[in-house]
Formats: structure tokens, C-alpha cells, sequence
């Protein structure tokens, strides 16, 4: 058995794991100080509050749509730490902006805070656009073959960890924006020195001629990929899964305030709880398969993920409301009759989604050379976005015709029994 917690130790992987890691922190911490902020402070409508949720959702993947293919040529003919350095520098004059929007938000200023935000949320996508197919490419470059689940593995673990603890610090500190913005920038400059570290990953084939027009391009990339079955029953697979992820993740905010009755220390701690779960599945599936890449537990794992979230709407459907003008707090929250099974049914929803997707990256860097790795996970990642892009408008637009975030759930156990189809068709194709 890979005993993949040992690549830790090794100079051609910590610089990135760290990387991603603070990467991923801020991103979440800033993003998830800007919804709690809007949810609790500016807007004090459920409609609203998932209208902007969606939208801040919808910009933040929309660069992935546009941008993917440029990135993922860019990464296949450059040398790939050197993205990740200016990719990192261009981090800090992110956060710079959305810390001003937090700041001017706080002092009363109307509209112009709203606009920086979202604008620092499209910055933060573009940022997440170029470094996104380099951390997963960069692996069969960096690492045997042997380790290459294992190190994704640890990628997608250290991703969820960081989302949860910048989820976590996000709930405490998000009604001080100016410490959000002190710590946002401080984490950027930290990620710049860590990146500087990251081994060399040269190109390894001819130097590609760009494409800049994004749409050619983006469809050039994606009819290149998917003509692959493998790769096309993958990425339609992780496509759902971060469809439903981002639908999850829009409606947890407004759930918890309006159906939980619940405060932002408690949206917190649901959106912890998610992150716990993906990063313990993103290892378990790692034990499982014994570093071999399969996706015989794909199926099972998607399906026990729409169980788990079908529990968790019973769940939620028999909370006990807190008194009219009242929220409770974590400390109330969790000692309510239905509190532990809400959250251990939100857990088994974040392990099984883990254990499913896992395997599905695996795929992605190992079914083609590695000087096509990074176009590869570009290609996956431009029919995410458009996946997610979708899901998102989605919501909004059943969000205006009036279905509550917890009917909404329902459509989310239909996803996965679709994701379980393709995830059987991708298991007999290929192992």
C-alpha cells in the first residue's frame, strides 16, 4: 500500500502542496467572508441572498469557460512553475481589491463595495483558471507513476482542508473586514514565496502556437479531449460533481439562516463539515485502490452520496426552528434533538463525493502523455464550467420561481443518480 502521506517529504511535491493549500485557503476565505458578510449584513432577503450567492458563483467559474483552453496551452508549452510564480504575484493584487471592497462595504459606501467584490471573485476565478490544470498536470512530471493517485489524492485532500479551515476562519472573523483583508493579503504573499520554491517543470514537447480566441479555442480543446471515451465518461462525470457541488454550496448559506435558523458561525461549520468529508474520502479511496486507478467504487460511492443528501433533507424538514427574531449559535445549534444527524448526514454526503471524484483526476493526467496533461485537465475543466456556469444560473432561476433551498435538494439526488450511470459506463470501459 502507497503510503502516500510520505510524498510530504519530498522537494518536487511539498512547494506545490503548500501552494494549492494557501491558494485555496484564501480564495475560500475571502469568498466565504464576502457571502457570510452579504448573507448577514447587507441583504436581509432569502431571494436575494441566493441571487447573490449564485452570482458571485456564476463569475467565479465563468473564467474557467473562457480562459481554460488558453491556460492549459500556455501550461503544456511553458515551463510550468514559472506560471505558478506569476500566477502568484497576480494573487496579491486580487486579494488588494477585494480587501478594499470588504472595507468600503463595512463603512456604508453603497454599490462600489458590491462591484469590488465581485470583480476580486472574477479575479480569483482567472487565478484558479491558470493554476488549476498545472496542479494536477504537474504530478505525472513531478512523481512516479505509482504515486500519481496518491499524490492527486493528497491534492484533493489539502484542497478540502484548506477550504475548511478558510471556511472556519471565514465565520469568526467576516463581520471584521478589516482583518479579513489584512489576512487575505498576507496568505497571498506567503503563497508567492512558497511558489517560488516549486521545482522546475519544463515543457516536454514542441512549443505550442497559441490560440487567443477563447471560444475556437475552447472548442478545438474540448473536441480534441473527448473524442477519448474514457476522458469523455470522466470529465461528464467530475462535470456533475461540481455541478452539484456548486449547488450545494449556493444553497447552505440561506438554508442554515432560513430553515436552520441558524448564524454564520453555523454556515461556517456546515461548510466545514463538507470540506472534512471530500478530504477523508479524497484519502480513504486512496487506501482503497491501493494507488491503483480504477473507478469500481465510483458508482457505489455516488450513489451513497444521494442517499446521504436525501437524509439530510429529512433532516432539515423536521429542525425545530429557533424562536421568532432569534438565531441560534453553534454552542445552541449542536445540542438541538436533530443537529447530529444533519451533520453526519452532511459528512456522508462530502466522504462518498470524495471518494468518488478522486479516482476521476487520476484518470484525467494518466490516460494521455504527459506534455497533454495540462490540456487535458483544461478541457476538464471548460466543460465544468460550463456545467457549473449552468447549474448555477439554475439555481437562480428556480430560486425566483419561488423552491426553497431544501426542495432544492431533491434535484440534487436525481444529479447523482446520473453521475452514477456515467461512473458504471466509465468502470466497464475501463477496468
Amino acid at each position: 500500500m502507497i503510503n502516500a502521506l510520505g510524498l510530504l517529504k519530498r522537494r518536487r511535491f511539498l512547494p506545490l502542496f503548500t501552494t494549492q493549500f494557501l491558494g485555496a485557503f484564501n480564495d475560500n476565505l475571502f469568498k466565504t467572508a464576502m457571502v457570510l458578510f452579504a448573507t448577514y449584513e447587507i441583504f436581509a432577503d432569502e431571494t436575494q441572498e441566493s441571487f447573490f450567492n449564485a452570482l458571485a458563483a456564476a463569475l467565479f467559474i465563468l473564467p474557467f469557460f473562457l480562459l481554460s483552453a488558453l491556460a492549459g496551452q500556455l501550461a503544456d508549452s511553458m515551463d510550468k512553475a514559472r506560471i505558478i510564480r506569476i500566477v502568484k504575484t497576480a494573487e496579491i493584487g486580487i486579494m488588494a481589491l477585494g480587501a478594499a471592497g470588504l472595507m468600503l462595504a463595512r463603512a456604508g459606501v453603497p454599490t462600489l463595495p458590491v462591484v469590488l467584490m465581485l470583480a476580486a471573485v472574477v479575479g480569483l476565478g482567472i487565478h484558479s483558471t491558470f493554476f488549476g490544470p498545472i496542479k494536477y498536470a504537474i504530478l505525472p512530471q513531478h512523481l512516479d507513476e505509482d504515486d500519481v493517485l496518491g499524490g492527486t489524492g493528497l491534492v484533493e485532500a489539502g484542497t478540502y482542508l484548506s477550504i475548511l479551515l478558510g471556511t472556519i476562519v471565514a465565520g469568526f472573523i467576516y463581520h471584521s473586514t478589516t482583518l479579513v483583508a489584512a489576512l487575505t493579503f498576507l496568505v497571498a504573499v506567503a503563497g508567492w514565496l512558497t511558489a517560488r520554491a516549486v521545482p522546475p517543470a519544463p515543457r516536454l514537447g514542441p512549443k505550442l502556437a497559441l490560440d487567443w480566441n477563447p471560444v475556437r479555442a475552447s472548442w478545438r480543446l474540448v473536441s480534441g479531449t473527448m473524442h477519448i471515451p474514457r476522458l469523455f465518461l470522466a470529465i461528464c462525470a467530475i462535470s456533475f460533481f461540481w455541478t452539484i457541488g456548486s449547488v450545494l454550496i449556493i444553497i447552505f448559506p440561506p438554508l442554515v439562516k432560513n430553515v436552520l435558523t441558524a448564524d454564520a458561525s453555523v454556515a461556517s461549520l456546515v461548510l466545514a463539515v463538507f470540506s472534512i468529508g471530500v478530504a477523508i474520502g479524497s484519502v480513504v479511496i486512496n487506501l482503497l485502490l491501493r494507488g491503483q486507478i480504477s473507478a469500481r467504487f465510483s458508482p457505489a460511492s455516488v450513489i451513497a452520496m444521494g442517499v446521504a443528501v436525501l437524509g439530510f433533507r429529512f433532516a432539515v424538514q423536521g429542525w425545530e426552528p429557533a424562536p421568532a427574531g432569534r438565531l441560534y449559535d453553534m454552542a445552541a445549534f449542536v445540542t438541538q434533538p436533530h443537529a447530529i444527524v444533519v451533520l453526519a448526514a452532511l459528512l456522508g454526503v462530502a466522504v462518498f463525493g470524495g471518494m468518488f471524484v478522486v479516482p476521476l483526476y487520476a484518470f484525467l493526467t494518466t490516460t494521455v502523455t504527459k506534455d497533454q496533461t495540462a490540456r487535458t485537465v483544461a478541457a476538464n475543466n471548460v466543460v465544468n464550467a460550463g456545467a457549473m456556469t449552468i447549474g448555477s444560473v439554475a439555481v437562480a432561476g428556480i430560486t425566483a420561481m419561488g423552491v426553497t433551498p431544501s426542495q432544492m435538494l431533491l434535484l440534487v439526488v436525481a444529479m447523482c443518480g446520473v453521475s452514477a450511470l456515467i461512473a458504471q459506463r466509465l468502470h466497464r470501459a475501463c477496468d
